[in-house]
């Protein structure tokens, strides 16, 4: 395994790039520790698999360096810097048995066959694929030709890093939770540095300890599924993490408040001054699940309007209006909700301030 830095990295795909929004990754400086498990998230076309095309060394970086235990691999090709890459859609050999798909990558580095052996064993024990050994890979179906191919990358145990480019898109919904676990299990018990792409978030709070957010080429924000919910560093972090997302309100701050329509939302702390000295579009952010409703008015709290109630099983989402904005609240418990007009609460510790897209602290 090995701790990967990326220094500097900045890649645009066009020959001569005039600009910032010429480059599909702009300065990214990061660094994955050595048998760390992280995911990185965003939504389609913010960069991620092209980071990942780097590290694996598939692409070369327009500026910057990508570094292996200290040791600058940028103009390394794939092969040497001793990454196992596992795609989208299942890459094996059809004509194989599953045994000798597993056994290939060992088999090609000259392993002892008792070593390959106990290998195969071990990967196939943890995908569940021991019954399936010797059949033939072309007659089982996409999602064990999909397990195959997750093996065939977790095989090796002497690789940098095993990278994951959205591994379970082809896998049925029934299946991804007991993947996602099967791969955390084999990452406790082997310490091998893994990446995982997707752009659910769900996959990501699940399999990684660390998840590293990406918007528009750049990271927003790495950190544990706790701190990107609760303390989310961008706007878009509190958008995308969390069903639904953060609610985000355009205001001014006076002293200790925010001021929306001239309504005042108690803030936490004094932001007054940071918040004039950013000279930034102002907006707070708070959760749902934060978000108080009442049927009678309560110390601090905001007339509003329920305009709109739905019901998930577990919880209730209610959407309320006030002036022209409308605020999500989630309803875990029996209570009743109120029909028309409501009261809004918002706790100041919970309720986080931002300027130009990011956090004010």
């Amino acid at each position: 395994m090995a701790r990967i830095e990326l220094n500097g990295i900045k890649h645009s795909y066009l020959p001569n790039p005039s600009g910032e929004n010429d480059f599909a990754l702009k300065q990214i400086q990061t660094v994955w520790e050595d048998g760390g498990a992280y995911a990185l998230l965003g939504p389609s076309g913010c960069g991620k698999t092209t980071m990942l095309n780097i590290i694996s060394g598939l692409l070369k970086p327009s500026h910057g360096r990508i570094l292996y235990d200290d040791e600058d691999v940028s103009p390394m090709q794939p092969e040497q810097r001793n990454i196992a890459q596992v795609f989208q859609f299942p890459v094996l050999y059809d004509t194989m048995t599953v045994y000798q798909n597993l056994a290939f990558p060992l088999k090609n580095r000259g392993v002892p066959k008792t070593e390959i052996n106990k290998r195969v064993d071990e990967i196939a024990e943890a995908l569940d694929l021991k019954q399936d050994l010797h059949k033939r890979a072309a007659g089982l179906s996409a999602d064990a030709k999909q397990k195959i191919s997750l093996g065939r990358g977790l095989v090796r145990s002497d690789v940098a890093a095993i990278l994951f480019d959205e591994p379970l898109t082809v896998i049925d919904p029934h299946l991804k939770w007991d993947l996602r676990r099967k791969l955390k299990e084999i990452h406790k018990e082997f310490k091998l540095t893994m990446i995982y792409v997707t752009h659910d978030q769900v996959e990501a709070m699940t399999f990684a300890d660390k998840v590293v957010v990406m918007y528009e080429g750049e990271i927003v924000q790495t950190g544990t599924p706790e701190e990107l919910f609760e303390t989310p560093e961008h706007t878009f972090v509190g958008y995308f993490i969390g069903s639904p997302g953060m609610n985000f309100i355009e205001c001014t701050v006076d002293g200790t408040a925010a001021l929306v329509d001239d309504v005042a939302i108690p803030l936490a702390n004094s932001y007054g001054e940071k918040a004039m000295l950013s000279g930034g579009k102002l907006k707070i952010g708070i959760r749902p699940m934060y978000v108080g409703i009442h049927h009678e008015k309560v110390d601090d709290s905001i007339a509003a309007k329920v305009v709109g109630v739905e019901d998930q099983g577990f919880c209730r989402i209610v959407t309320a209006r006030f002036g022209n904005h409308e605020i999500k609240t989630r309803v875990k418990d029996t209570r009743s909700i109120p029909d028309g007009q409501c009261w809004l609460t918002f706790p100041p510790d919970k309720t986080k301030l931002y300027s130009d897209e990011r956090l004010v602290r």
